[in-house]
């Protein structure tokens, strides 16, 4: 059974900074993929970021590329969110999700959820 808990979130002005951290445990090898999901009010859940523990690969919409990183470190077992430039948009309650299967950015194809963490960008 995998198990995540995040970390971070909090409320910061347009243009400024947040790290958001997941620390996973549970999943038995490194096929395994982790992303971060948001969720706005009377908004579908939304996919922001992506990494395959496998091989390092990531992926990110348009909507952040460029803004966000997703990074993993083994030791710590802990999946971050780096998200810079941000936006009053981007506010959100923000989730780490992770997948046995599909590494994708699609909500549906993630089994594992963490609590959410809100993340909130003032004008």
């Amino acid at each position: 059974q995998v198990q995540l808990v995040e970390s971070g979130g909090g409320s910061v002005q347009a243009g400024g900074s947040l790290r958001l951290s997941c620390v996973a445990s549970g999943y038995g090898d490194s096929s395994i993929c982790l992303g971060w999901f948001r969720q706005a009010p009377g908004k579908e859940r939304e996919g922001v970021a992506r990494i395959y523990l496998g091989d390092g690969t990531t992926y990110y919409p348009p909507s952040v590329k460029g803004r966000f990183t997703i990074s993993h470190d083994n030791a710590k077992n802990t999946v971050y969110l780096q998200m810079n430039a941000l936006k009053p948009e981007d506010t959100a309650v923000y989730y780490c999700a992770a997948s046995n299967w599909y590494c994708t950015i699609r909500a549906t194809d993630y089994k594992y959820w963490g609590q959410g963490t809100q993340v909130t960008v003032s004008s």
